[in-house]
């Protein structure tokens, strides 16, 4: 297979205010990584409840953890400010918004960017959807119709026609095509076994979120090749990428004292009940719930949420982000490009504390780059 090189990302969630989002991509910019990569919500993870001035001075910025702009307007708007960047979203679905234009969106930002875009995709969360009665039922087979659907518009524009379950399209015109050079890419936010077999049929590249351990990530790949080789597909020529909360800190005490910031704790309460069952204890959510895909923030009222992250075990925590002393994290990095890694897009979680611990995390981060691009 073709060796590929390793990059970072940074994910930059769609938040106002605009002036933060464009100094976050001119910060991207100086530490030179490869890509932004916004979030696609409608509302955060974070709950009204957690979100003061006490917990972080981001609520400074902002009275909620929620507003979020439109990703294909602020992509646009960040087309301008980008260089050299990739510009992509990480991820957003095919419920909300339409395959046909979702294509259209990221085949305009071709011809505005200088660089392929980054279509991000997953089968959608229940925060974005449910509460605003969008459809959550058989995500898999609806994004498994959108990925063909997407494709067509990506590979051979003209007219489309495709007769689903969940999608009908008799015969539309689609013939904006991208620069050369510069047509979209499809990355697939995948976990599961279907979703990571969609991921070798029709993706550029592999955008999970984090993975606990190298072996994990390492048995995922394989199976995403193995699909790929099955569809005739060249198995190296995708993209094997991941997001990761990040914690960085100049020493391991004051890692672990990021650890325990509600926000941070908040990590482990998404975990599925399956985790938590492994460390013989109860999901305060109930014993079905599957973590983030069902997690509705302000569905639990002040109390419960408080109570549920109390009974957060540490463990479950420290396995939710990549954190650590700078040392530490390139090491564990390491590990992870053995793996297959090839791009890592990082949320500094440690920037939550203060805006000097924003400042030390971003001057680190680039130590880190510098150590795993050589």
């Amino acid at each position: 297979m073709a060796e590929q090189s390793f990059a970072f990302g940074l994910v930059v969630p769609a938040q106002p205010p605009v002036t933060s989002v464009t100094g976050l991509v001119r910060l991207a910019r100086l530490l030179r990584f490869e890509a932004v990569m916004l979030w696609d919500h409608l509302q955060d993870f974070v709950p009204r409840a957690l979100w003061s001035p006490r917990t972080t001075w981001m609520a400074r910025l902002r009275s909620s953890p929620h507003p979020y702009y439109d990703f294909a307007t602020l992509l646009g708007r960040l087309s301008a400010h980008a260089g050299r960047l990739r510009l992509g979203v990480g991820v957003t679905d095919p419920i909300r918004r339409h395959p046909v234009l979702l294509a259209q969106a990221m085949l305009t930002l071709a011809h505005l960017a200088r660089r392929p875009p980054i279509l991000g995709i997953g089968a959608g969360e229940a925060e974005n959807l449910e509460p605003y009665g969008f459809p959550f039922d058989h995500p898999v087979s609806r994004i498994e119709e959108a990925l063909a659907i997407l494709r067509a518009c990506l590979d051979q524009p003209g007219t489309i026609h495709f007769d689903g379950r969940y999608y009908r399209i008799p015969d539309g015109v689609f013939d904006l095509s991208a620069p050369p050079g510069r047509k979209p890419e499809i990355w697939l936010g995948a976990h599961g076994p279907r979703m990571l077999v969609l991921t070798g049929r029709f993706a550029d590249g592999w955008y999970p979120n984090w993975i606990d351990t190298p072996e994990e990530y390492a048995a995922k790949l394989a199976t995403i090749r193995r699909a790929a080789v099955e569809t005739g597909r060249d198995p190296s020529a995708l993209r094997p990428g991941m997001q990761a909360p990040l914690v960085l800190a100049p020493t391991e005490r004051a890692v672990e004292s990021v650890l325990r910031h509600p926000a941070l704790r908040l990590t482990g309460l998404l975990r599925p009940a399956s985790d938590w069952q492994a460390l013989g204890l109860v999901h305060p959510l109930g014993e079905r719930f599957r973590g983030y895909l069902d997690f509705v923030p302000e569905r639990l009222s002040p109390e419960t949420l408080r109570a549920a992250l109390r009974a957060v075990p540490p463990e479950l925590v420290a396995r939710s982000v990549l954190a650590g002393t700078p040392e530490q994290v390139i090491a564990r990095l390491r590990a992870y490009q053995e793996a297959g890694l090839r791009f890592l897009a990082v949320l500094p979680a440690s920037a939550l504390r203060s805006p000097g611990a924003a400042l030390w995390t971003f001057l680190a981060l680039r130590r880190v780059r510098n150590a795993l691009e050589r």
